[in-house]
């Protein structure tokens, strides 16, 4: 598997059928851990643990300069900042982009 290719679990249909639940478990301001599973240049996508249909994406518009991307298959933590719902993605603010910002 490539850095960029899409895993097939969870599938987006999983993603958007589990989307309440993902959003009443990770309320903005929760705290998370999870692993890259992948990378693109406009960010990673993170599997959170604990919430096995729910994908995170932390991208490149809130890392601060002097910051990199995590590597696929990482173990990253962060904090949910925001949900995108017409895509079913938890926004993640990792938090090593803390210590640089």
């Amino acid at each position: 598997m490539t850095e960029y290719a899409w895993p097939d679990d969870p599938s987006p249909e999983q993603i958007r059928r589990e989307w309440s639940a993902t959003v009443s478990a990770l309320p903005v301001g929760t705290r998370i851990n999870g692993q890259v599973i992948v990378r693109r240049p406009f960010g990673v996508f993170i599997r959170i643990d604990d919430v096995p249909n729910a994908i995170g994406l932390a991208d490149i518009g809130s890392m601060p300069p002097g910051a990199s991307l995590p590597a696929l298959g990482a173990r990253v933590s962060g904090e949910v900042v925001w949900h995108t719902d017409h895509n079913c993605e938890v926004r993640i603010r990792l938090s090593e982009w803390f210590d640089h910002g």
